[in-house]
């Protein structure tokens, strides 16, 4: 008990400031859901091409609960936090000394690269699924086989991230290769695979798989890099930025298979948190080339793999580690409390990439946002998200003009772009042109049949379209 109430503490410490941070990114999508605000909404997450229902279902309950205020929301990825850490300290006690287990657990726990996770509330998918994973193993080393199956298959419907869980399974010796709990478990990973992957080629704008602005391996490439970019993170953690540079350099795959090869012989732990990693770093690709979300649940692994080789140590030098985490959590989550913090930092650390510079104009806003954009121009004149930016500027400060004729030039850039059609309808629509703003939201729609921002317009200029069963 007493080593419990230490985590809990640790975890509070290190992200309680959660609380008081705010929406980020993608975070906003949630809140632009239909079914987050139907009071029936709870059912409608399990629909066909909604590929993570039960982190959606957890979106509709805080909603329900707390209406669209961030603290809720905030509260929900601390406590699923608190939830994973303090079931990995009960399954790993099982699994190695009671010492071993402390000192992985209280990693996982503060570790600075958990920022990220706890921060996001989109992020919620990757800590639903790892405290789910983590049932699993605890039912599992509990002799209770098909109870593991079912919270297996549960982490699936939270994210299908975790396909890779079954083998570590069998990596760590906890299961017969011919286990038929673990042939079932590896049957739901393929099917989660495949239905990830057909998800992806229908729905636009996912940013994965077919949806990704990258190729497969073009990203398997990079993921070298970025693998050993994590694990440099994890034994020296500073340099952490939401959006970092990433190049390819195919050849940093033979360190990481060094290491593979390694850890096969001497830790199985280390290779088992490698491929718990696999999934999103390897050949399936994402446009974020790196995100230490991704880490979450590797980090049980790779947390386990440090506990066994740090647990001669003294307690004192433990504790002084302990607390220079806990330290580098605190000052990650106040970063993370604030837009402008947050894309200051990855301006700083990316200098040359543009996307930083488009969201921290989002955070601050008025002149210094459109001097934002004009560097981001000056960098890539080319990228049609730009100008969009700046015609979405113009139109909150009052100037639709101006905002179509950068809406106009997006389109130019990246011709019958959805988005681009639906700003400029929306550029069109504040100057009165209603006809041409419809025929634009009925264009974006005709290519992105899903685009609700282009279906809530349309329902606002009294010319609704239903949306096709197939859309989320």
């Amino acid at each position: 008990m007493r080593e419990r109430a230490i985590l809990a503490a640790a975890v509070l410490a290190a992200f309680g400031a959660s609380l008081a941070g705010p929406f980020h990114l993608d975070d906003f999508a949630i809140l632009s859901d239909p079914a987050l605000t139907s009071p029936a909404g709870w059912w409608q997450v399990w629909r066909p091409l909604q590929t993570r229902p039960l982190t959606y279902f957890t979106f509709w309950l805080n909603y329900r609960l707390g209406g669209s205020g961030p603290a809720g929301y905030h509260l929900m990825n601390l406590a699923l936090h608190l939830g994973a850490v303090l079931l990995a300290f009960g399954v790993l006690k099982r699994l190695m000394d009671r010492r071993a287990a402390i000192i992985a657990a209280a990693i996982f726990a503060i570790h600075p690269i958990q920022a990220e996770a706890v921060n996001y509330v989109f992020a919620r998918a990757t800590l639903l699924m790892t405290l789910l994973c983590l049932a699993s193993l605890d039912a599992w080393v509990r002799g209770r086989r098909w109870l593991a199956v079912a919270w297996f298959a549960a982490a699936l419907a939270a994210k299908e991230e975790c396909v890779a869980f079954p083998i570590l399974l069998l990596l760590l010796n906890l299961a017969p290769v011919r286990s038929l709990p673990v042939a079932v478990m590896l049957s739901l990973s393929l099917a989660a695979g495949l239905r990830v992957l057909w998800g992806t080629s229908v729905i636009a704008g996912t940013g994965a798989g077919a949806g990704a602005s990258i190729a497969p391996l073009d990203y398997c490439a990079a993921q070298g890099l970025v693998i050993l970019r994590y694990f440099r993170l994890l034994i020296a953690p500073y340099g952490f930025t939401v959006d970092p540079t990433v190049g390819t350099f195919a050849p940093a795959w033979l360190a990481v298979l060094t290491i593979a090869f390694v850890a096969l012989k001497r830790q199985r732990w280390l290779l088992a948190g490698l491929v718990l990693l696999l999934p999103s770093s390897s050949v399936f690709p994402a446009s974020d080339l790196a995100a230490d979300r991704r880490m979450y649940l590797p980090l049980v692994a790779f947390a386990s793999a440090a506990g066994l080789s740090l647990r001669p140590l003294r307690t004192r030098w433990l504790a002084a580690a302990a607390v220079l985490l806990v330290g580098l959590s605190v000052h990650r989550t106040w970063v993370w409390s604030s837009g402008e913090r947050l894309w200051s930092e990855a301006v700083e650390r990316a200098p040359r990439k543009v996307r930083p510079r488009i969201q921290l104009a989002r955070a601050v806003g008025g002149e210094r946002a459109a001097q934002l954009l004009a560097e981001a121009r000056a960098l890539a004149p080319e990228d049609p998200n730009i100008p969009a930016e700046l015609g979405r500027l113009y139109l909150e400060s009052g100037r639709p003009d101006m905002a179509l004729a950068e809406f106009g030039k997006a389109l130019a850039l990246a011709p019958n772009h959805p988005q681009a059609l639906n700003n400029r309808g929306t550029a069109l629509a504040a100057l009165g042109q209603r006809e041409a703003a419809v025929a634009d939201f009925h264009r974006a729609l005709d290519r992105a049949p899903c685009l609700s921002e282009a279906r809530f317009n349309l329902r606002r200029l009294g010319a609704d379209r239903p949306a096709p069963a197939t859309c989320r």
